[in-house]
């Protein structure tokens, strides 16, 4: 089994506020916000991992707007493993900071990375699959992809196709890695369908294991403009003024274009606990308290012939009403109401080039 001294974190919790505005702002997105009432889903991420990755090993990345807030929540962590980026630049160079910031603690790392705004409940299931993902990065030198076993034909997210299953020299693990095909991007409805029907595909998480020379090296094949930043990282004797001289210089792309699609030494295992992303309004409304005909709500709201409505409310002394409307998105801050078509949830986003700067 890894060890624990060997075993490391790195969260990402950056990202923008758009999707969910009113309620989620630029320095407060969703990561930040206390959509159902027991805890920040940042929280919920750190919570997770406790007992797989000591404390002192968790690092955080986070951006300057949202640093102050990322530090309150994760008061328990060192200061120093909380990391605003100066700039942003999409996941590949933000992963290669990651990367190198713990290579220049311990070069025999192995590393897990995490998105900050994912729901998953059942957390000894989430734990078992983890420290079989750490046991297979270990024992390999793969990358490893954590998969989550389609339950919709759902065209809004990429997807990992399996193939055969991976044989790794003294691997004892419940959960076995599979070899992966390749990634397909978000595909239409129906090639989306397909996916589900062959049954070997899976949707990509946006959660990686792997050593960090495993990953160095497939980034000097496949990205050497990271594995350079990642080396000067560890030789440096001043790691903050080595990311503000080159960070900004770092060709912005995602993780997966930069690395994974271009590497054939890439594993998946297929989650087996529950995993949202939370990716709108209408992923929330499950979660809420249903009123009336088929209304989610997270405060009570009094309505009449109203159906299939979504209400959401941070200033309860403020009662909303609704009367003979249906489909609708309502949510009411201190400072602004939204009023939308629920078909139009994943619009909301587009707000954010129109608003005024001071409720962004």
């Amino acid at each position: 089994m890894t060890s624990p001294e060997n075993t490391y974190a790195l969260i990402l919790a950056g990202g923008s506020g758009t999707r969910f505005w009113p309620l989620s702002r630029n320095h407060l997105p969703k990561q930040l916000l206390n959509l159902f009432g027991d805890g920040t889903l940042l929280e919920k991420t750190l919570k997770r991992l406790e007992g797989v990755v000591p404390l002192e090993n968790t690092l955080i990345l986070t951006n300057q707007l949202q640093v102050d807030s990322v530090r309150e929540v994760a008061s328990m962590l060192p200061p120093e493993n909380i990391f605003a980026e100066p700039a942003k630049r999409d996941t590949a160079p933000a992963v290669a900071l990651g990367i190198g910031l713990i290579a220049a603690r311990n070069p025999d790392a192995v590393m897990m990375v995490l998105p900050a705004d994912q729901l998953i409940k059942d957390t000894a299931a989430y734990q078992a699959v983890m420290r079989d993902a750490l046991e297979v990065a270990d024992k390999s030198e793969d990358l490893v992809t954590i998969g989550i076993r389609p339950t919709w034909p759902c065209p809004s997210y990429g997807y990992i196709e399996r193939g055969e299953k991976a044989e790794v020299e003294g691997l004892e693990v419940a959960h076995s890695p599979f070899k992966v095909k390749c990634f397909r991007e978000k595909p239409d409805a129906e090639l989306a369908q397909h996916f589900l029907d062959t049954g070997n595909f899976s949707w990509n998480a946006g959660m990686f294991v792997w050593s960090v020379n495993t990953v160095v090296n497939e980034l000097k094949h496949h990205t050497p403009e990271l594995s350079e930043f990642i080396s000067e990282l560890c030789s440096s004797a001043d790691i903050e003024t080595t990311v503000g001289e080159k960070f900004e210089k770092l060709t912005p792309i995602s993780i997966d274009y930069a690395l994974l699609e271009k590497t054939k030494r890439v594993l998946n295992i297929e989650a087996t606990f529950d995993w949202d992303d939370v990716g709108s309004w209408i992923s929330i409304a499950k979660y809420l308290p249903e009123s009336g005909d088929n209304n989610r709500c997270n405060e009570p709201i009094t309505q009449i012939d109203s159906q299939d409505n979504i209400v959401y409310s941070d200033t309860p002394e403020r009662h909303i009403v609704l009367l003979g409307v249906d489909d609708l998105i309502v949510v009411q801050t201190g400072d602004s109401i939204l009023i939308a078509n629920r078909h139009e949830a994943d619009a909301i986003k587009k707000l954010s080039s129109i608003l005024p700067k001071n409720l962004l």
